[in-house]
C-alpha cells in the first residue's frame, strides 16, 4: 500500500519541522517547499525538499502536479506581525493570495485526477483583533487590527469558499504556540534567550515592548498534531487550537527568569517604546471545544513547562 504523500509549505520553520517529524512518524512520505537561501531542514532524512516561493505560481502549480500529494499543509508565509506592518502589501500577497492560489491548484488537481486532496490552512488568532468576546470560538467575528491578521483572514475566508466547492479544506486558527525552535524574532524566544544570557552574566538588560499584552501560549508540537488530525478527519472544518489560558508577557518574563534562576527580573527588563506595536490586541484566548469534541485534540504541556523547556535549551546554548 502506497504511503500517504504530504506537501508542506514553510517546511523548515518551527511548525514545518515538527509537522515533518509527526507525519514521518506516522508513515507519511513528506515533501516540503523552502525558499532559496533558507537554512536546510533540521531532519533532512525525513523530507524531500523543493526550493521555490509561494508567489511563483507557475512553478508551484507544476510542482504539485509532479508530487500529487493527498494532503497539503500551508504553513508558509510572513509570520512576523512587526514585519507585516512594514510590508503590508507583501503580507497580503504571501499570506493571503498565495493560500488562495494553493487551494485553487489543489481543487483543479483533484478535479483532473479524481484523487481526493485534504488542504489545511494554518490560520491565526490575530484575525480576531480586538475581539468583542473572550474566549473566542469559531463563530467569533473576524476584526483584525494589523496587516498580518488581515492577510490571514483573507486565506481563512477562502478556505470556506473552497470547502463549499468540494475541496476537503480546513482552517485551524492557531493561538500562540512556542518551542525551542522559535527564532529570536519572536518575543517569546527573545525573552528566554535574554533570561538565559542574564543568568550566565552575558547580558545585563532585556528591552521589551508591551508587558501587559495577554496571549494564549501553547506547545508547538501539540498544535501541528492538530493540523494532521484535521487533514485526516472525515469532514473538513474550522477549528480553534489553543489552551484556553491567557498569560501576560509579564508573566512569561517572570516564568523565564525563574526557570533561569534569576529571581529579581524587574531590574533587568526595560520597556522600550520602539518595541510597541502600532495596535496590539489585549486579550486573545481560545475556546477549543470543537477541536476537543470532533478531533479529540487536547494540549499536553503546561505554560510553566513550555517556558522552562525553552529556557533550558537557551541555558545550554
Amino acid at each position: 500500500m502506497a504511503m500517504t504523500r504530504a506537501f508542506i509549505t514553510g517546511a523548515t520553520g518551527q511548525d514545518g519541522t515538527y509537522l515533518t517529524r509527526h507525519l514521518h512518524a506516522h508513515g507519511y512520505e513528506v515533501h516540503g517547499l523552502v525558499r532559496p537561501g533558507d537554512p536546510p531542514p533540521l531532519d533532512p532524512d525525513l523530507i524531500t525538499v523543493h526550493e521555490g516561493d509561494l508567489t511563483e505560481r507557475a512553478a508551484l502549480s507544476a510542482l504539485l502536479d509532479d508530487i500529487r500529494p493527498s494532503q497539503i499543509y500551508n504553513l508558509g508565509g510572513l509570520s512576523s506581525v512587526a514585519f507585516c506592518w512594514s510590508e503590508p502589501v507583501l503580507a497580503v500577497e504571501v499570506n493571503g493570495a498565495a493560500a488562495v492560489f494553493l487551494m485553487e491548484t489543489a481543487w483543479k488537481l483533484q478535479e483532473r485526477t479524481g484523487d481526493k486532496i485534504s488542504f489545511v490552512q494554518a490560520s491565526s488568532a490575530e484575525m480576531f483583533g480586538e475581539a468583542t468576546v473572550s474566549p473566542q470560538t469559531e463563530a467569533t467575528p473576524l476584526a483584525p487590527v494589523n496587516p498580518y491578521g488581515a492577510s490571514k483572514a483573507l486565506a481563512h475566508l477562502a478556505v470556506g469558499v473552497y470547502r463549499a466547492r468540494g475541496l476537503h479544506a480546513s482552517s485551524l486558527i492557531l493561538y500562540n504556540h512556542e518551542s525551542p525552535l522559535r527564532p529570536p524574532t519572536f518575543v517569546t524566544r527573545k525573552i528566554t534567550q535574554g533570561a538565559a544570557a542574564i543568568a550566565k552574566g552575558e547580558m545585563t538588560e532585556l528591552r521589551l515592548g508591551n508587558l501587559d499584552a495577554r496571549r494564549d501560549w501553547g506547545w508547538a508540537p501539540d498544535y501541528v498534531a492538530a493540523l494532521a488530525l484535521a487533514a485526516e478527519h472525515s469532514e473538513p472544518g474550522d477549528y480553534i487550537i489553543g489552551t484556553g489560558e491567557a498569560h501576560t508577557v509579564r508573566e512569561f518574563v517572570a516564568a523565564a527568569f525563574l526557570a533561569a534562576g534569576v529571581a529579581d527580573w524587574e531590574k533587568h527588563v526595560v520597556q522600550d517604546p520602539a518595541f510597541f506595536r502600532p495596535v496590539d490586541p489585549t486579550l486573545l484566548v481560545a475556546d477549543a471545544t470543537r477541536a476537543r469534541n470532533e478531533l479529540g485534540w487536547r494540549p499536553s504541556v503546561s505554560f510553566a513547562d513550555l517556558v522552562s523547556s525553552m529556557v533550558a535549551v537557551d541555558l545550554d546554548a
